[in-house]
């Protein structure tokens, strides 16, 4: 089943957690038993034990259990409804998603205290800390961040074009780059085809360097992507910019087809002011002790 719809996915990431979850979870459970025989009771095994404690990993491994089962069932290999069926079956044995995912967002700060986090910020040294900053100003995902290649930016265009296999839509993303964001650019140095390199040679940063510099500033109750929720909010509490603009800008797809149509070609320009903006609002505020401006402590690996 996975190998016959492996080529729809957006990319070899996804085939991978399908391959994973099922492996990790329902693996030892069903994965020796012939397909006709799953049956409520096994779905139950797979899914009780981390329902409650890892509810989205549980969530996504029902969907994928229910694919796999409708697929046998198409293909002739079982009969009869399908035991990992949400609405009317498994809805009335485990407990709603809703009720366990408590405040699932990542967290994050609150927009009005962006200015002296970015004071503080700007005195780290690092690839990590330069990483952040940028993912701050761009309100890119951390990963986007740190998988871009200098290959990807017109410097002279001030654009960075994120190719479509590295987003979560699977669609090419342009993001505006606003003075800051150019010269925190300006400010890196040239030492492979990353722009924020890991400390391996040819590697990007690993998915928890961004994480540790929030830790080194004594930060660990944020997150790197809740910074995309402080601009979410900034831009709807504050800004008089529109929503389609901003759900633009986050790289969200908007969900009337008319009106994505529309901003398609569109929003750009309109973009580029909104990130301007925020760069704006993002400009580091000195503390009450400081007498010159810091400036961005030295950039290593």
């Amino acid at each position: 089943m996975v190998a016959a719809h492996g080529d729809g996915w957006k990319n070899p990431k996804h085939r991978q957690q399908w391959q994973n979850t099922l492996t990790t979870y329902a693996g030892p459970v069903i994965g020796g038993i012939n397909v006709a025989l799953v049956d409520t009771g096994l779905v139950l095994k797979v899914l009780e034990p981390i329902w409650k404690t890892k509810n989205e990993t549980a969530s996504r491994l029902r969907g994928r259990i229910e694919s796999v089962l409708a697929w046998a069932t198409t293909r002739g290999y079982r009969d009869g409804l399908n035991p990992a069926r949400w609405k009317g079956h498994l809805d009335k044995l485990l407990v709603k998603p809703s009720a366990i995912q408590t405040v699932a967002h990542h967290a994050a700060l609150p927009f009005r205290e962006i200015g002296g986090f970015m004071r503080d910020l700007a005195k780290m040294e690092g690839f990590g800390a330069r990483a952040l900053e940028f993912a701050i100003l761009t309100a890119a995902r951390s990963g986007e961040v740190r998988g871009a290649t200098w290959e990807e930016f017109d410097l002279d265009a001030r654009v960075w074009t994120i190719p479509a296999e590295r987003m979560k839509a699977g669609k090419e993303h342009r993001v505006p780059l606003s003075d800051a964001a150019m010269a925190l650019l300006a400010d890196m140095p040239l030492v492979g085809e990353f722009v924020f390199p890991g400390a391996r040679n040819g590697r990007p940063l690993s998915d928890m360097s961004l994480t540790a510099v929030l830790r080194r500033m004594e930060r660990g109750d944020l997150t790197a992507h809740g910074f995309r929720y402080t601009f979410r909010d900034w831009a709807g509490d504050v800004s008089n910019h529109p929503r389609e603009v901003i759900e633009h800008a986050l790289a969200h797809q908007l969900k009337d087809k008319a009106e994505a149509a529309y901003a398609h070609g569109t929003l750009f320009d309109k973009r580029r002011r909104l990130m301007g903006d925020w760069a704006t609002y993002c400009e580091p505020i000195q503390g009450d002790c400081d007498n010159v401006v810091p400036i961005r402590k030295s950039i290593t690996a």
